[in-house]
């Protein structure tokens, strides 16, 4: 038995396992429930913690990986009531958020996984690659190229889709094809 207890400083933990969770899934109750049974399998198994084999914030990530898998598995719930909006004016921040979590979800499954462990949960690259049991160097390519990968989508989202042509342009260009003077 080891004497090291890994949540013998909670608060931070639970804001890192927290901020992972709510990357994958979202703020708000979904990732509280993942941070509530990551935190929940953790008591349970708290004795089976190595300190050898890693920080207490690892071995937390590793459990709140597989319950983010889990409510990802299980089927979304129906909403009781529409949803109210929050005081204030959160319009823009609303906006920028809703068109990162688009371009991340455009993302394939290990680059959001990626992304989620680096800025959600805070790791580093070298924290990513024992979770992951690759070298660190190995996560830092994977980093830059899934952040260009991810910059590529949010350029392509904030173009203007030149090919849709809305009906002023329909107009205009079907009157400029009525011009006299201009062969058919």
């Amino acid at each position: 038995m080891f004497t090291r207890d890994p949540l013998a400083r909670p608060e931070p933990l639970i804001r890192r396992v927290y901020a992972y969770a709510a990357c994958r899934l979202g703020d708000g109750p979904d990732a509280e429930d993942a941070t509530s049974e990551t935190f929940e399998r953790a008591l349970r198994y708290q004795k089976s913690y190595d300190p050898r084999k890693g920080e207490p914030l690892d071995w937390l990530i590793g459990i709140a990986r597989r319950c983010v898998d889990e409510a990802f598995a299980r089927p979304a719930p129906v909403p009781a009531s529409p949803e109210t909006a929050a005081p204030g004016d959160l319009e823009e921040e609303a906006v920028r958020r809703a068109e990162l979590r688009t371009a991340v979800l455009r993302l394939e499954k290990r680059d959001r996984e990626l992304i989620a462990l680096r800025f959600g949960a805070d790791l580093t690259a070298r924290q990513i690659a024992e979770l992951l049991g690759v070298r660190t160097n190995t996560i830092e390519v994977r980093l830059h190229r899934t952040l260009t990968r991810l910059r590529t989508v949010l350029e392509r989202q904030a173009e203007p889709d030149v090919r849709v042509r809305t009906p002023a342009r329909v107009l205009s260009s079907e009157a400029a094809e009525r011009r006299p003077g201009r062969a058919a």
